[in-house]
């Protein structure tokens, strides 16, 4: 271990070497103090957040990621090329002990500035709050400066597919359907099905109910925060739409009548809810429409109830501990690619791998639609390519690699004040540094351990 620290070290010098750790340190404090001057917020709380939370957040997060992976590119790489690495590599220390301290250095550096460009925000953060009017202090405080867990509706996929198998039962008895336009048939029926479970009729009701059992003991005297979204078909003329709300189901609970609302579509609306629950600790939300147009809540984001779990500061730290485990595995694949590659080509594909993972969005919906080909989404029509037997499948395992660092969102759950857990950073850890880090670990090692270094200047 002694070995892998002096590299470790060494690390730590090429970084006051190149002058790296300096220029981010003051790159990172000019993004947390310049963003709030130049970009004004609203005065709202959540306006507020967006500066100070959303977009520092992820400036440090992308300032630290290009870094990391410079540095770990050149450190090695460099080393390689210049011939110190054969100094080192004839001293009785092991190749891994070397690959080993030098991602222990990178992981450090990351730890003393994400450290630094944390605390600069937390403080700024708390320091700001105090010049936005009483009442935006007080949603800041209840709603974002705060730990909140949620619960959403059960999944109801298994169902949706039951009752979409026996639609099609049905379907296929009175009119037979050609083999090869089965599955369209089937996704029709179940995107219809799927739809009767997200609308609201005009002047029709919905209700939902939400298991909150597990947390019933701790909700007592403290308001739950209700998050709704949905959407419509129409306009109005005042593009808004009114809704009435009634929480509890007597007699098994009080119910509470909200005043009617007129809330905007395709946006997310908050606002306190009691904890009118059962003796099982079921909340029954029961929703009025009162227009003459079909809402629509979706059932992934529609309805979710917030309840307070936690402070500010562990949620703050935890998140902050999710993006450490981001930059741990943005060093291990800096220091794999230079394993073997020379500096710029391993910069180039380090920093590739990286622009694939901010393009995920697009493989998701390459994914989703089956094909690369053409597809128009207003007729339901997709074209078709002789690639997508290769593609397609390549995607999907792309996909589910980047999923398991991708899952987790910090810096969204910071800025919406929700809940960052032990176990999620936990997760975090296993999935983003322990197996992804550890795969790119394990080959990076590798190939360093079967590199011939002597002629290495030679043949680059």
């Amino acid at each position: 271990m002694q070995r892998v620290v002096a590299i470790a070290w060494l690390t730590w010098k090429a970084a006051f070497r190149f002058r790296l750790f300096l220029v981010m340190a003051v790159l990172l404090l000019a993004s947390v103090v310049g963003l709030p001057l130049l970009i004004k917020d609203d005065g709202t709380a959540r306006g507020f957040t967006q500066i100070l939370l959303t977009y520092t957040l992820s400036t440090i997060s992308a300032l630290l990621g290009l870094s990391t992976l410079w540095l770990a590119c050149g450190t090695l790489a460099r080393d390689i090329e210049e011939c110190q690495m054969q100094i080192v590599a004839v001293k009785p220390i092991a190749r891994w002990q070397i690959w080993l301290g030098k991602w222990l250095g990178l992981v450090s550096l990351n730890a003393a500035l994400l450290a630094l460009s944390g605390a600069s925000v937390y403080g700024l953060l708390q320091w700001r709050a105090h010049r936005l009017p009483i009442d935006q202090q007080q949603v800041l405080r209840s709603e974002v400066l705060v730990a909140r867990g949620s619960v959403r509706q059960k999944n109801i996929d298994s169902l949706i597919d039951e009752q979409t198998d026996a639609a099609l039962k049905e379907r296929l008895q009175k009119s037979p359907v050609a083999r090869v336009d089965l599955v369209e048939v089937r996704k029709q029926i179940r995107e219809q099905i799927k739809a009767d479970h997200q609308i609201v009729p005009p002047g029709a009701q919905r209700t939902w109910e939400l298991e909150l059992g597990h947390i019933k003991d701790s909700l007592a005297g403290r308001p739950l925060q209700l998050r709704i979204k949905f959407n419509s078909a129409d306009q109005t003329t005042s593009g808004t739409f009114m809704g009435l709300w009634a929480i509890g189901d007597p007699p098994k609970a009080p119910l509470t009548r909200l005043e009617p609302m007129s809330l905007a579509p395709e946006t997310f609306h908050e606002f306190d809810i009691p904890a009118n629950l059962d003796e099982n600790g079921v909340l029954t939300i029961t929703f009025v429409n009162l227009n003459n147009i079909a809402l629509l809540f979706p059932l992934d984001e529609g309805i979710e109830v917030l309840y307070h779990q936690g402070g500010f500061g562990f949620n703050f730290t935890r998140g902050l501990g999710i993006i450490f485990c981001w930059m741990g595995l943005l060093g291990a694949l800096g220091l794999a690619a230079a394993s073997f590659l020379s500096f710029p080509v391993a910069a180039f594909v380090a920093v590739s791998v990286m622009t694939l993972v901010l393009c995920s969005g697009t493989l998701a919906n390459a994914v989703s639609e089956g094909t690369i080909a053409n597809y128009n989404s207003e007729k339901g029509t997709k074209g078709s390519s002789p690639l997508d037997i290769v593609v397609i499948p390549t995607f999907k395992a792309i996909l589910t690699v980047i999923n398991l660092a991708q899952n987790f969102s910090p810096i969204d759950s910071l800025s919406s004040g929700r809940s960052i857990t032990w176990l999620e950073l936990a997760k975090a850890f296993g999935q983003v540094v322990l197996l992804l880090g550890g795969i790119l670990g394990l080959f990076g090692i590798t190939v360093f351990t079967r590199r011939e270094l002597a002629t290495a200047q030679g043949t680059q």
